[in-house]
């Protein structure tokens, strides 16, 4: 059977940057006014948008559906060789839901690909624990993509770092990928929601979601629960960058390089824009910094404090700043890929936390002088320990570079029931720290939660240049079409 939602199109896309009404496709905004082009361009109706059921499977407890959705037209054929983009949208519905709240994953892959036959693990895990519709994208981006103006095949960073540079120069926002991308998350919702609603998705009902991503749709889970107030709460994992102009400065303060993990940014000059009026008018659209008022909802940040890509301290440029309830998680011996983290088991006793209105840990931190941090807890936890890692040569912490080389030591209470870390200031090199906290959770899974990290000494050995002057742009330069 196919089903097929209300469309319009890519002309629709552009009258509505420019400001038209948006009829009912506004009502699950967040927010109705001081719209941006990612809320506009989200909003926009698309004849294109469908779905169909392809295969269907059965669990214990559970049923499958894998699902065929293009969720929007983007550019056009004399820009991308893909316009049309397509995805595989897994639903899982146990037989007896508890909840009206579902979760949404968004994740990765390409479109080269055959579909799915099934659910990966960690979403049957979330069923089987949660009893709730739970669901994975596919293909966010969709990827691989040719743009005409140089022919490469090109996925995932080397994507987005090419519409940087030709939202910089041209200054059309269409071309700022976070925007498709979350409007297939959006969309996601939009398609879980009316199939499960339909005698064949079994009328279930769906009203809102917890959305959780990884990296780049980490980046997109926080610019979906920006836009779309179905999104109760949400889940990004590492994506340690909001605020991005002096996480970036620092990175290459600390370092004195950009790291080989965010290659393909330097590749296309993108450091060449920090600062300029391009780069900021981009961030008001892009960086989830810029929607950091709007995001009260409930959110668990997950980290790996060995990332490729990130400074395992780049909280420090935006944690103050988020609105509502926060909860954070550096996992020790952890990279980019969280591969030696439970991750998903955070991610459950989170979200069945959410569900059951149980309340979250409440705990809290101070760092007295800058080998110490103390950390308070309202809640009791069940184990605290103090992690560390010593780099002898310099400060760089990278999993690929240095290695698992985090040590644990447990905690014990102090008679007014805090618990205290020190370590010692190093001789030579640098030194990072946090405090792990392992809290009962709502089931079986443990909710482990941590302090930021720290790094002592606190000193960076080199200094980026900030340019007065920036390549030819659509404010500061000539545009380029």
């Amino acid at each position: 059977m196919k089903f097929k939602l209300v469309r319009t199109g890519v002309l629709w896309s552009l009258l509505l940057l420019a400001g038209l009404s948006f009829g009912g496709y506004a009502d699950n905004l967040r927010v109705t006014e001081g719209l941006t082009p990612l809320d506009k361009y989200v909003a926009a109706p698309d004849p294109s948008f469908k779905y169909e059921l392809r295969h269907t499977h059965q669990g214990a407890g559970w049923k499958g559906y894998v699902l065929y959705m293009a969720s929007q037209t983007w550019l056009t054929p004399d820009k991308v060789d893909r316009t049309l983009w397509e995805h595989w949208l897994v639903v899982l519905v146990p037989e007896k839901p508890v909840h009206t709240t579902s979760l949404l994953l968004i994740g990765g892959g390409d479109n080269d690909g055959t579909m799915p036959k099934g659910a990966d693990a960690n979403l049957r895990r979330i069923v089987r624990e949660t009893n709730t519709v739970a669901a994975q994208i596919h293909q966010v981006p969709n990827q691989p993509l040719v743009f005409a103006d140089d022919g490469r095949r090109r996925s995932e960073d080397a994507i987005i770092a090419h519409n940087w540079d030709k939202y910089l120069r041209t200054g059309d926002p269409l071309w700022i990928t976070r925007l498709p991308m979350t409007k297939s998350a959006v969309r996601a919702m939009d398609a879980i929601q009316a199939f499960c609603a339909s005698e064949e998705g079994g009328k279930v009902k769906v009203d809102n979601f917890v959305v959780a991503g990884a990296s780049k749709r980490g980046w997109t889970t926080w610019t979906t629960a920006a836009v779309d107030k179905r999104v109760i709460a949400c889940v990004p994992i590492v994506i340690d960058l909001l605020n991005v102009t002096p996480s970036f400065m620092h990175h290459f303060n600390v370092y004195g390089f950009w790291a080989p993990a965010i290659d393909d940014y330097v590749e296309a000059n993108i450091m060449e824009w920090l600062g300029s009026p391009e780069w900021n008018a981009m961030l008001a659209i892009n960086d989830p910094y810029s929607y950091r008022e709007r995001l009260t909802i409930p959110k668990l940040v997950l980290n790996g404090a060995g990332d490729q890509f990130f400074l395992n301290d780049s909280w420090q440029f935006y944690w103050d700043d988020l609105k509502g309830p926060k909860y954070l998680r550096y996992a020790p011996n952890a990279g980019h890929g969280m591969d030696r983290a439970d991750a998903a088991g955070t991610v459950v006793a989170f979200y069945k936390s959410i569900l059951e209105g149980v309340p979250l840990p409440e705990y809290a931190w101070t760092f007295p002088d800058g080998e110490t941090i103390r950390v308070t807890a309202k809640t009791k936890p069940s184990v605290v320990k103090l992690w560390q890692a010593t780099n002898a040569e310099r400060w760089d912490f990278r999993l690929d570079v240095v290695g698992p080389i985090w040590k644990e030591t447990i905690l014990e209470a102090q008679e007014d029931g805090a618990y205290v870390g020190r370590v010692d200031k190093p001789e030579k090199g640098y030194t990072a720290y946090l405090v792990e906290l392992t809290f009962p959770g709502p089931g079986k899974d443990p909710l482990v939660l941590t302090t930021p990290t720290r790094v002592t000494p606190n000193v960076t050995q080199h200094q980026i240049e900030m340019k007065t002057e920036w390549p030819n742009g659509f404010l500061s330069g000539k545009k380029v079409q």
